[in-house]
């Protein structure tokens, strides 16, 4: 069965995508630690995100790297904190999440938006 991200990536569920190429998704978490923030998925689906080799690593950090830009060119905030759980859903992936201190990357802020609220901030994110 696919995953959940599998089927973001697919087009069968939708998604707030904010950034992408041939090979990466980012698409806003629809509960975030912050506004903007943001889901970084390789396109390949693999369970753990050190099961992918180093040139698939290098290039999600690259493209990780990307996303933060656009982020934090349009949401105030101190740094992007990066965030790798990995056990929410069984593909790899990493959590940027615009930050104002260290206190502010822990899952236990999270909190739902709005689908509206999402589509506002994922416009920003694309245009920036």
């Amino acid at each position: 069965m696919p995953s959940l991200f599998t089927r973001i990536i697919n087009g069968e569920i939708p998604c707030h995508k904010v950034h992408e190429d041939d090979a990466h998704l980012a698409f806003l978490d629809i509960r975030p630690i912050s506004q903007g923030h943001t889901l970084v998925v390789p396109k390949v689906e693999v369970d753990y995100i050190f099961d992918l080799d180093e040139n698939q690593l290098a290039a999600l950090m690259a493209f990780a790297r990307q996303t933060a830009v656009k982020i934090k060119k349009v949401i105030s905030c101190q740094r992007i904190g990066i965030m790798v759980a990995g056990l929410e859903v069984a593909h790899a992936h990493v959590h940027l999440v615009p930050i104002l201190s260290t206190g502010d990357l822990t899952f236990a802020k999270a909190r739902p938006a709005s689908s509206q609220e999402l589509e506002i901030v994922a416009q920003k994110i694309r245009a920036a």
